[in-house]
């Protein structure tokens, strides 16, 4: 063996950076399973972090850019929030007015299914705004923008996309929420009574 050869890199090295790293997924993954149920707090969560966010920016006086494109991204999450997985207008074996919720006993219930579950649609939104919160600590980010017409085109893009998405939940007849639903009492239980044979 030559002195200037180099030497090979243990296996014990490389396989205990891969558990390391392997061992923090874990973890995270098991904090993320943990959050799922608390909902309230995970929103908490985000708008504390959101709020973070808007503070830096505004303290800084710029990333007007970054603040636009968090604003865009925000809102395609939430038209995915409230758009259903399948989509009734894309169905083409339906009358003109399309499939519509049942409004009788006797049609087909076919429940809400969401095209971006909440969790889904939280964890990405706290991604975005933590991406951003990032992208805020680079001066490369900073484009010297006319900020007035971003936001006045936001909010143009916000109420021209959420006007199509309400006339198409009133056209196919969903409502994205359950609060407000009417609920229906089941059948009394049975437990105890003896069966009928």
């Amino acid at each position: 063996m030559s002195a200037e050869e180099p030497e090979p890199k243990s296996e014990t090295q490389t396989s205990g950076c891969w558990q390391s790293i392997k061992s923090c997924n874990m973890m995270y993954q098991h904090l993320l399973d943990r959050s799922t149920p608390h909902v309230a707090v995970r929103w908490a969560v985000w708008l504390l972090v959101t709020a973070l966010y808007f503070i830096r920016s505004f303290m800084l006086q710029g990333w007007h850019i970054v603040t636009y494109a968090l604003g865009i991204y925000l809102l395609n999450l939430f038209i995915a929030f409230l758009t259903p997985k399948i989509d009734p207008a894309q169905s083409f074996d339906y009358d003109d007015d399309g499939p519509t919720l049942p409004l009788h006993a006797n049609e087909e219930f076919r429940p809400f299914i969401r095209r971006l579950p909440e969790f889904k649609f939280w964890y990405s939104a706290l991604r975005a705004v933590l991406v951003a919160m990032v992208c805020t600590c680079f001066d490369a980010f900073n484009i010297p923008v006319f900020w007035p017409i971003l936001v006045m085109y936001f909010f143009i893009l916000f109420t021209l996309t959420m006007k199509k998405q309400i006339l198409h939940m009133i056209k196919y007849r969903y409502l994205p929420f359950t609060h407000g639903k009417t609920r229906y009492a089941g059948k009394p239980d049975a437990i105890g009574k003896p069966d009928d044979l």
